[in-house]
């Protein structure tokens, strides 16, 4: 959800002062009977610099704003079997908006391109692209070094050794890092600001044919407590 809003802000050319949300899942948790805005969609709102409303349970102004929006799948029913590719679907989408932002609005008596052009001077500027990078998926090939590791974001992950040389797949999933190749997951880790990041089977299957120890676990163990300390 959050590679959706920035690709929103990204295309309008700024980031609105307060965005009304219905009560999904990404956003809301349920506590006590209680609606609380999740730490996740806090976080994502303080860096972007705007504020959370959520839409009232039952309350016809704002869920009809919101309910408003999802007329656009309908608008996209039509073209059902008209496209056979992501692009073609981006086109399809790309045409609907631009016909329904040029009519003329019955509420307004305008179209919306018109208001949005006054609105837009309002929007707040995108933050820094290190904050923009660090909410989006990440998808990317590399290879993997010979202490059986492959750089993300500046910090270092590991995988089985026998992929040591291998070309891997990177993808990011939330607050995971999931490393494929030819398909399938082969590591997985929580994204972390340590510089090295050793899942411990990996750093014992890596120590075995170098180190001459009877108690490679504990030596791998000591190693792995140094590697925490590299911040």
């Amino acid at each position: 959800m959050f590679g959706s809003l920035i690709q929103s802000f990204i295309a309008t050319g700024g980031v609105p002062r307060e965005i009304l949300f219905d009560n999904m899942r990404s956003i809301v948790d349920i506590v006590d009977g209680k609606r609380r805005i999740n730490s996740k969609a806090r976080q994502f709102a303080k860096d972007f610099g705007f504020k959370i409303k959520l839409a009232k349970p039952r309350h016809s102004f704002t869920k009809g704003k919101v309910e408003t929006i999802n007329k656009f799948v309908d608008w996209l029913r039509v073209y059902e079997g008209e496209f056979e590719t992501e692009d073609d679907l981006i086109r399809i989408v790309q045409r609907i908006n631009d016909r329904v932002n040029t009519e003329i609005c019955q509420a307004t008596n305008v179209p919306p391109i018109l208001l949005f052009q006054k609105e837009k001077d309002m929007l707040q500027p995108l933050p820094s692209s290190h904050v923009i990078d660090s909410y989006r998926e990440y998808d990317r090939t590399t290879k993997v070094q010979k202490d059986s590791l492959v750089v993300f974001r500046k910090s270092r992950y590991s995988v089985p050794p026998k992929y040591i040389g291998k070309t891997v797949h990177l993808k990011t999933f939330g607050d995971d890092l999931r490393i494929y190749f030819e398909g399938r997951c082969i590591a997985q880790h929580k994204i972390s600001d340590k510089m090295i990041n050793y899942d411990r089977d990996h750093y014992l299957e890596l120590l075995k044919p170098l180190v001459k120890s009877d108690d490679i676990e504990s030596f791998a163990e000591q190693n792995l407590r140094q590697f925490d300390n590299f911040l």
